[in-house]
């Protein structure tokens, strides 16, 4: 009885929300109709969801009314364990292809050959359009790293190491302190203070703060999420105070990779290029890749209704399974970073490669599609995520408002005022 009341009370919340925040909402009904009413952003292949609201085929009966989602998961019965999910899985999906594997540095290659030509050629005013593309398919040489650093490119550790370690060093980015961290936030997926990918800012971090860092904290979590995964890099990766003494030789030989690119290529291209050739060829590209890597990492893990969770109270399959968010991209997007977008199998299971992902997800869709959440990358999701997801309460478990007027309408349930926001965190 106490689940059923707190799922009808999360559905309650929902609706009370949609009610106040008609624009841009979205209904799933239990019988399929027809597609949803939509226009699209050409030029960056975004779709934003119109206010009217249709059904779309999906065998759940949920009401999502988070602008940005299609579909709000179910909570995860107490008897279904990730392994229970992973053994649901085919066995081929878990197969390394050596020849797929390659493909996919073929393809980044082959992309980045094609951005830079058309970087050389292009007229200014294009320069938007081929920094969009080029900085995309820098990203897909972080996605072949990413699959050698969860041993899934190659069956030899050896070549997982080496080719991780070369795709990674022209983004600056050392491999195995990388690799170390990223393997601790499968381990821990939104939990809190053990998460290595992002932590949420928390409420007395804020209040605490002196107007400059308070100034940061809203930029990170608000109009400048895109780069806030460069602070991530540089205080992660370089530190080796925070790696164990075993793993120092192996650390050591990936900073020896990123200082060798840096006095290989990059220092010779500031010398004859200068600031604005630097600029041009690689600094603008770079910064292209942390927008996706922002993007990615706030998407999949961010959203008003998914809690982070403290040690005692944290669950497997619902951190992997239902707190992780499966997002649709433009297609080229996804062709170009080799699928990472579809993350919720790559959560249930680091071992799928990347060029299986999409096979597990829908054997995932089939057996659990109604503890998923979903979403559509575009306005209405960063929107959602930049202006519910400022903070989170440990205590109150959920998503906050940075200013304090606004967390004490939430906590008394009042109705915004006209000079507030007319959204509000769910529980």
């Amino acid at each position: 009885m106490k689940a059923t009341r707190t799922r009808q009370e999360q559905m309650a919340g929902l609706m009370a929300t949609s009610l106040r925040n008609p624009r841009g909402s979205i209904a799933l009904l239990k019988k399929p109709s027809q597609p949803l009413g939509k226009f699209a952003l050409p030029s960056l292949g975004l779709k934003w969801r119109s206010p009217v609201t249709k059904a779309i085929a999906t065998p759940v009966n949920i009401i999502a009314s988070v602008p940005g989602f299609v579909q709000l998961a179910e909570p995860v019965p107490v008897e279904v364990s990730l392994m229970d999910v992973v053994k649901s899985l085919p066995k081929e999906v878990f197969e390394i292809d050596e020849f797929k594997a390659w493909k996919t540095v073929a393809i980044t290659i082959s992309a980045l050959a094609a951005g830079y030509a058309a970087l050389a050629v292009a007229p200014w005013y294009l320069y938007p359009v081929v920094y969009m593309y080029l900085g995309t398919a820098v990203t897909g040489l972080f996605v072949v790293g990413h699959d050698c650093g969860h041993n899934s490119f190659s069956k030899s550790q050896l070549v997982n190491d080496v080719v991780g370690t070369i795709m990674m060093a022209p983004l600056i980015y050392p491999f195995e302190p990388w690799r170390i961290k990223h393997n601790i936030h499968h381990a821990h997926t939104n939990k809190l203070i053990m998460d290595t990918a992002w932590q949420p800012f928390r409420p007395h971090q804020f209040d605490r703060a002196g107007p400059f860092t308070k100034a940061v904290m809203k930029a990170a979590m608000g109009p400048l999420w895109w780069v806030a995964s460069v602070g991530h890099w540089l205080l992660w990766h370089f530190d080796l105070s925070k790696f164990r003494t075993q793993d120092l030789p192996k650390v050591k030989v990936s900073l020896v990779a990123v200082l060798a690119f840096t006095l290989v290529v990059l220092l010779p291209l500031l010398i004859t290029q200068g600031p604005i050739g630097f600029i041009k060829w690689w600094l603008l590209p770079w910064l292209g890749f942390h927008f996706w890597m922002s993007t990615f990492t706030l998407v999949h893990h961010t959203a008003p209704h998914i809690p982070f969770k403290q040690n005692r109270e944290w669950n497997v399959v619902e951190a992997q399974l239902n707190g992780t968010v499966h997002c649709d991209y433009p297609a080229w997007v996804e062709i170009l970073c080799h699928d990472i977008s579809v993350h919720i199998p790559h959560h249930v299971s680091t071992r799928i490669p990347s060029y299986n992902l999409r096979k597990a997800y829908a054997s995932i869709q089939k057996n659990w599609d109604k503890y998923l959440n979903k979403a559509v990358f575009g306005i209405p999701l960063i929107s959602t995520i930049i202006n519910e997801c400022n903070l989170f309460d440990a205590e109150q478990k959920k998503w906050i408002k940075f200013e304090k007027a606004a967390r004490q309408l939430q906590s008394s349930g009042g109705k915004p005022s006209s000079a507030s926001n007319d959204s509000t965190c769910l529980n």
